[in-house]
């Protein structure tokens, strides 16, 4: 797991990169939690959902928004962060142009910024929300959401109530084209907090379903 730096717009961004254990494996890139409130790309989340593409053998990557860890610049409100995970993005695809897909990730002001970069970006083809604050940010611009992907959430979650996220499902369920899976685990709130180990599982099956099984590591 090398720790890399690479360019971003607001300076040096600090990130962790796993390179592709095959020929024209997926990217991924992961997003962190809300910098003001303790976010980083070592939150356990990230840190597991950063290793759940890396043993399906992707080229993945999770990075400090600016301002965060080693990562120059300041908290932007979500217009920078877009910016940085888009910079993010273009440095993996230097290095994997033949990657086949690619997927985004991210918990919670992360699965925000992941679902705007998803309405810029066509190359990417799956996505995995987790707690996506629906109640505190604008989710309107999922006009059309272009790509298909699963929402997860807790039912005890007091920071993003179920309802709203609920709100945003359906909504989406509504398009066409694409299919948007949902799973609220029981018990779980917004950290997941005991619960990582069952929001895991849950991610791991519709990767199972979306990317087939592990494939064999190419000596």
């Amino acid at each position: 797991m090398p720790e890399v730096i690479f360019n971003g717009p607001a300076g040096r961004i600090e990130g962790r990169y796993q390179p592709p254990k095959y020929k024209n494996a997926p990217i991924a890139i992961i997003l962190h939690p809300h910098p003001q409130f303790g976010g980083t790309m070592n939150n356990q989340i990230v840190y597991n959902m950063f290793y759940m593409f890396a043993q399906r053998g992707c080229a993945v990557l999770r990075f400090n928004f600016r301002g965060v860890g080693r990562s120059q610049g300041a908290f932007d409100h979500g217009p920078g962060e877009l910016s940085d995970a888009a910079a993010a993005l273009d440095w993996v695809q230097t290095f994997n142009p033949e990657a086949r897909e690619c997927w985004i990730a991210g918990f919670s002001f992360g699965a925000w910024i992941g679902m705007q970069l998803l309405m810029r970006r066509p190359e990417i083809e799956g996505f995995i929300s987790v707690a996506p604050p629906a109640n505190l940010h604008d989710f309107s611009f999922l006009a059309p959401c272009p790509s298909s992907g699963l929402i997860v959430h807790g039912d005890q979650d007091k920071v993003v109530p179920l309802k709203d996220v609920q709100g945003l499902v359906d909504k989406l369920k509504t398009q066409k084209g694409i299919v948007i899976e949902q799973q609220v685990i029981e018990g779980a709130n917004h950290f997941f907090d005991t619960k990582v180990d069952e929001l895991m599982g849950v991610c791991n099956s519709y990767l199972d379903k979306r990317l087939g099984p592990v494939p064999a590591v190419e000596d």
